[in-house]
């Protein structure tokens, strides 16, 4: 969030009622990172929560929230749904650190007292009817400091399991054999009166003639409507941008829920389409759909994991979106995807999607806690999807506890072993560039590498890719890197080193950090799923 943003919306921070005693007393530099201030006071994070729409706050602010029943509107126009609480562990440690490093106290909770007059404050500066008053029904218990990842799973996804078949009753409850579901689709029509949208924009005639089908009486209509958004959203942009709306979406949420497989197949579909452009996917996620998509991946068909799959691989491309996606539970499913789905592309996007979550250190520290390392080693011995397993391994080999997984996994004789075995083949030379990679990322600051790399024979293939006639400058350039930390003259590999080099491989490989907050194709990988 921008300074100008942040401006406007703290400007009633320093509530008159307050003294200097309520307030917590951080002495911040300058150069205070953003995302480490909670949006509702402006201060530094005690105790940082995840909320069910993504965003994170200090804990006690969403307890006033939720006390005065208000959900605040964000500088960028949002309101976050603060039903369910996540501590957010990773940033909370890392604003620790960062306190440290800047030797500043550790932030300590603000009072309760102020934050409610900040609130207070700015409920009273709304104009009336600006403001989203939340329904008690809305909000959950939070999750418990101390509760393990399966019950923070459990907890998110049934909060919004919860909301989403409150207002859009699911299929789930139909036999199979039936073919007018009169019962549900009745409950879609009641669930969805125009009062009910009386504040949303008026339809276009296209979304228009989507949502009548969509919330017809018939599953018949409901599978054409579903087709024609299909069809509609698979190749024109600004239709995909126009129909991405909270109408379609809260019937697409219901209706990936179905046990008709047509149905759910092309609901997921057509989720995939409105996910390839940039401003739909936090909407997208913010809805709702990510624990919906990650029940689809356990139980759906084959056609609609597949496409489940290729969503969240376009959702986890967006940086905001990385986080959530991991704390919802995405990472286990899809390496089982990566393993063990038949389709050759859904094992390629679940490996992209793993890819991009793991960009950000929870998400690397899931995959390692997940057991990633030695199934994607054993991949690799076996030749699945080498190319882009092994870039998914530079990002695992750049965090402490996939760097020590790796180690122990035998992945130095792995990866060397991957090299003699590619030769100077051309068709392999992306997985050849990717493995050398692998190395100098774990050649950075690790004493333990070198003796595994002289045990492997490293030395010499390394020399032999230096030499050689044929390679990318980049390959050569990271080849010699390697030698020269075995051969003592690695310096700059030291301690604190890490980061530097991971960021400079990074550039030279034209994998910068920013290629993945673009969206669509025109950075990073060209999306393989498009429906």
């Amino acid at each position: 969030m921008g300074d100008t943003g942040r401006h406007k919306w703290f400007s009633f921070h320093h509530h008159r009622s307050a003294s200097a005693t309520t307030m917590p007393q951080h002495n911040s530099p300058g150069e205070t990172p953003t995302e480490f201030l909670c949006p509702i006071t402006g201060f530094l994070m005690s105790d940082p929560v995840v909320v069910a729409s993504g965003q994170t706050f200090e804990r006690i602010s969403v307890q006033v929230c939720r006390n005065l029943s208000f959900a605040p509107k964000l500088h960028d126009g949002t309101q976050p749904d603060l039903s369910t609480v996540i501590p957010n562990l990773a940033m909370k440690s890392t604003i620790l650190s960062w306190c440290d490093r800047n030797k500043m106290e550790h932030p300590r909770p603000p009072d309760y007292a102020y934050v409610e007059g900040v609130v207070r404050t700015r409920m009273d500066s709304l104009p009336p009817g600006s403001g989203h008053r939340i329904a008690k029904s809305e909000i959950l218990p939070p999750v418990a400091e101390n509760s393990n990842s399966n019950s923070d799973y459990d907890s998110v996804m049934g909060a919004i399991r919860s909301r989403s078949r409150t207002s859009l009753s699911s299929t789930t409850s139909l036999p199979l054999h039936q073919t007018r579901p009169i019962n549900h689709s009745t409950r879609i029509q009641n669930s969805f009166s125009t009062s009910d949208y009386s504040s949303f924009p008026p339809m276009s005639p296209e979304e228009e003639e989507i949502y009548n089908k969509l919330t017809s009486v018939d599953t018949i209509d409901h599978e054409q409507g579903l087709i024609q958004l299909r069809k509609t959203t698979r190749s024109n942009e600004t239709t995909r941008i126009s129909l991405c709306t909270d109408r379609i979406l809260s019937l697409l949420r219901s209706l990936i829920v179905s046990r008709y497989n047509i149905v759910q197949t092309n609901a997921a579909a057509s989720i995939v389409n409105l996910s390839l452009e940039k401003p739909n996917k936090l909407k997208i996620v913010r809805s709702g759909f990510v624990p919906l998509l990650i029940d689809v991946l356990k139980s759906g068909s084959t056609e609609a994991q597949e496409h489940v799959i290729g969503a969240l691989f376009s959702l986890a491309v967006e940086e905001e979106n990385k986080m959530v996606i991991g704390v919802l539970g995405a990472v286990e499913p899809l390496l089982h995807a990566l393993r063990s789905s038949e389709s050759e592309r859904a094992r390629q996007d679940a490996a992209l999607a793993l890819y991009h979550l793991s960009l950000i250190p929870n998400n690397r520290s899931r995959l390692v806690k997940a057991g990633a390392v030695p199934m994607m080693l054993s991949m690799i011995r076996s030749g699945e999807s080498a190319s882009r397993i092994l870039l998914l391994l530079c990002n695992l080999a750049a965090c402490s506890e996939g760097k020590g997984a790796m180690l122990d996994g035998n992945a130095v004789s792995i990866l060397v072993g991957k090299l003699r075995e590619s030769g100077g083949a051309e068709s392999d030379a992306a997985a050849r560039e990717n493995c050398v990679g692998a190395l100098l990322t774990l050649s950075v600051g690790n004493m333990r590498f070198r003796g595994l790399a002289s045990e492997a024979g490293a030395e010499e293939i390394l020399t032999e890719i230096v030499e050689s006639e044929s390679g990318s400058g980049r390959l050569k350039e990271k080849a010699s890197k390697i030698l020269q930390t075995l051969r003592g003259g690695g310096s700059e590999f030291g301690e604190g080193a890490e980061a530097r080099e991971w960021n400079r491989m990074l550039e030279a490989s034209g994998l910068s950090r920013s290629q993945f907050q673009q969206g669509g194709q025109k950075g990073g990988f060209a999306y393989s799923s498009q429906f």
